[in-house]
């Protein structure tokens, strides 16, 4: 009987630690509608440490990024991103997105014919400095112990 008591009350913390992790689903429609269209990555950078190795999205070193082209369709929060870059792998993939409002963007990177649903893994940025023909986002990485932030440069292409 207490082997039962521990399991659901172990089930119980694990879910609790999960929700406490999942940001406000509540979008700000209004920054989304601002980010539709077709745009390129047109720097990384880091500031204050401009000597790091980054493997962005788990996909490719962040220089690689320079120069990939990314679409928005803020209608269904559906899009592509794709790398291009020479002595880089190339890469391209459907993804799913979103702007809450905390001013996160959420990106889910899916597999070819696969549901965002079904897709557990996605990533939180900061949306900052966000214009027509420009926004950044911003991650935030661990180095030695150290919160750093890594800035891709957003620029509208049409």
């Amino acid at each position: 009987m207490k082997k039962v008591v521990l399991l659901c009350t172990l089930a119980v913390l694990m879910f609790a630690c999960k929700s406490t992790s999942v940001t406000s689903t509540n979008t700000d429609r209004k920054a989304q509608v601002a980010i539709k269209g077709n745009w390129v990555i047109s720097s990384v950078s880091y500031p204050g440490s401009e000597y790091i190795k980054v493997n962005t999205f788990q996909l490719a070193d962040s220089e690689c990024f320079v120069g990939s082209t990314w679409k928005f369709v803020s209608n269904n929060n559906k899009g592509n991103m794709a790398l291009t870059k020479a002595n880089c792998v190339a890469f391209s993939s459907p993804i799913t997105w979103f702007v809450n409002n905390d001013g996160q963007f959420i990106l889910k990177i899916l597999d070819a014919g696969e549901k965002a649903r079904k897709v557990r893994d996605g990533y939180i940025l900061h949306l900052a400095n966000q214009s027509e023909t420009s926004f950044q986002l911003i991650d935030k990485i661990d180095v030695g112990g150290k919160m750093t932030d890594v800035v891709y440069q957003f620029q509208k292409v049409n």
